[in-house]
C-alpha cells in the first residue's frame, strides 16, 4: 500500500546491541560491487522482513483476524489479543463510554510499541455511530455541496482519533436512489455522480487523522435485501456495475483512503459466490480499480446468519476468503480464533492458499502497524529483554 515516509535510510545492525568491532578499511578502489552493498536500504521494509521471517506459520495467520471483545475493561480485550496474536479490535458500542475512556483503553492494548494493535469504529454519523456525534450523517450531508462532506469528516476523523482509534469504518460509498433500501439513509447520493465526489471528500477531510475504509464493495445499493441476514444478490453486469456502482469506490481511492471493506454480496454476473469469498473481485479492485491498500470484510459472521447452508462452516468461509486474497478478515460476534487458524493453516499446508497469500496479506498489515508506531529500528527476535533496545 501507498507510504507515508520521508524516505529511505541507511540501517546498520553491526554493534547495535553491544561493541562489535569495525571492519579493517579496504585499500585501493572499490570493487565493481561496493555500491550496491551500499545503498540505501529501507528501514520498513527491513523491519516488517524481520519481523515476518520470525512469524509461524499461524501467527501468521492470526495476524489477518480482527475481533470484537465486549466490555469497557482493557483487561479482556489485552489478554484475548495476547493470547490469539490477532491484529486488532472493532470497537462496537458495549466498548464506549466516552472517548475519554475509550483512548484510555487503546493506550492499554498493545504489549509491543514497535508493533501497534489495530483499532477500528463505525463512525458513520447519522444512523450509525459508536461515539456521540452530533455532525450531519449522510442524509444530511447529500443534499449538500462536497465541502460540507470534507467539513463533517474532518470533525468526525478528530472524534475517532480523541478516542485513540486508528481506524474508521465510516465511508458509505454504496450507491442507491431507491428510499425502501436499507442503506439509503447512509449513502451519500442517489447515483454515481452524486456520491463520488462526496465520498472522495469524506476521505480527504480523514486524511492524516485516522485512516479511512470504503464501504460496502462492490456496492450494496444495487441489491435488494440486507446483508445482515441473507447473501443480498443482483444480476448487474459488470458494465453497468462499472457505470452505475464503481465511480464512488474509485473515487475514494484515488483520494487514498486505506481500506476497502468487502460486503457480503453476490453479484451473479461476476462471481456465484459473495464479494467477501470472491477472488473476482478481489482482482477488480486491485487491478482495475488500482487499490493497492488493506481490504477487510465486512462481519464475517453475517455470513453464517444469512441461512444458506454454503457459508453456515466459519473456518470454511475464512479459508476461502483468505483464498480470495482478502488481507483482514472482521469478527464482531464471536470467532474461535484457534480453529479459523488450524483451517487457514491446513489449507497452507494441503496447497489451497499459496504460502505467498498469507506472506503478501501479513506483510501488508505489518507495513501499516509499523508505521503506524512512528518508530525506525531495526526488529531483532530476541524477546522482551532486548526489545526496548530494538523498536
Amino acid at each position: 500500500m501507498a507510504r507515508r515516509r520521508a524516505g529511505a535510510v541507511v540501517v546498520v545492525l553491526a554493534g547495535l546491541l553491544a561493541g562489535c568491532a569495525s571492519p579493517p578499511a579496504a585499500s585501493g578502489p572499490p570493487e565493481p560491487w561496493a555500491a550496491a552493498e551500499t545503498a540505501a536500504v529501507d528501514p520498513l521494509d527491513a523491519h516488517v522482513d524481520a519481523r515476518l521471517a520470525a512469524m509461524t506459520l499461524e501467527q501468521k495467520i492470526a495476524s489477518l483476524l480482527m475481533v470484537h471483545v465486549p466490555g469497557v475493561d482493557a483487561g479482556p480485550l489485552r489478554a484475548t489479543i495476547d493470547a490469539t496474536g490477532v491484529a486488532g479490535v472493532i470497537y462496537m458500542g458495549d466498548n464506549v463510554a466516552s472517548a475519554e475512556q475509550l483512548a484510555a483503553t487503546t493506550a492499554a492494548l498493545s504489549a509491543d510499541a514497535g508493533l501497534p494493535v489495530l483499532t477500528a469504529i463505525d463512525q458513520e454519523g447519522g444512523v450509525v455511530r459508536r461515539l456521540p456525534d452530533s455532525g450531519p450523517g449522510a442524509s444530511t450531508l447529500r443534499a449538500q455541496d462536497p465541502a460540507a462532506t470534507l467539513a463533517a469528516f474532518q470533525a468526525r476523523a478528530a472524534l475517532v482519533a480523541a478516542g485513540g482509534v486508528a481506524i474508521n469504518f465510516g465511508i458509505v460509498a454504496d450507491v442507491t436512489g431507491d428510499r425502501r433500501s436499507f442503506i439509503y439513509s447512509r449513502t451519500l447520493g442517489n447515483d454515481a455522480a452524486s456520491a463520488a465526489p462526496r465520498v472522495a471528500a469524506a476521505v480527504e477531510g480523514e486524511s492524516g487523522t485516522v485512516f479511512s475504509t470504503l464501504k460496502h464493495f462492490p456496492g450494496h445499493g444495487s441489491v435488494a435485501g440486507d446483508s445482515h441476514s441473507s447473501v443480498p444478490t443482483t444480476g448487474m453486469s459488470i458494465e453497468d456495475w462499472r457505470a452505475t456502482q464503481a465511480p464512488p469506490f474509485r473515487a475514494g481511492i484515488d483520494a487514498g483512503a486505506e481500506f476497502v471493506m468487502l460486503g457480503h454480496l453476490r453479484y451473479s454476473a461476476v462471481d456465484a459466490a459473495p464479494a467477501t469469498l470472491s477472488g473476482a473481485w478481489v482482482a477488480i479492485l486491485r487491478d482495475e480499480l488500482g487499490f493497492d491498500g488493506i481490504i477487510v470484510t465486512d462481519d464475517m459472521n453475517m455470513l453464517e446468519d444469512s441461512g444458506e447452508d454454503a457459508y453456515a462452516d466459519p473456518a470454511a468461509n475464512a479459508v476461502a476468503a483468505i483464498a480470495a486474497g482478502v488481507t483482514l478478515l472482521l469478527y464482531v460476534q464471536g470467532v474461535d480464533v484457534a480453529g479459523i487458524v488450524a483451517a487457514v493453516a491446513a489449507a497452507v499446508n494441503d496447497g489451497r492458499i499459496p504460502m505467498a497469500t498469507i506472506d503478501d496479506a501479513a506483510r501488508r498489515l505489518l507495513e501499516l502497524r509499523r508505521e503506524m508506531s512512528g518508530l525506525t529500528g531495526p526488529y531483532l527476535h530476541c524477546g522482551e529483554a532486548c526489545r526496548p533496545l530494538v523498536s
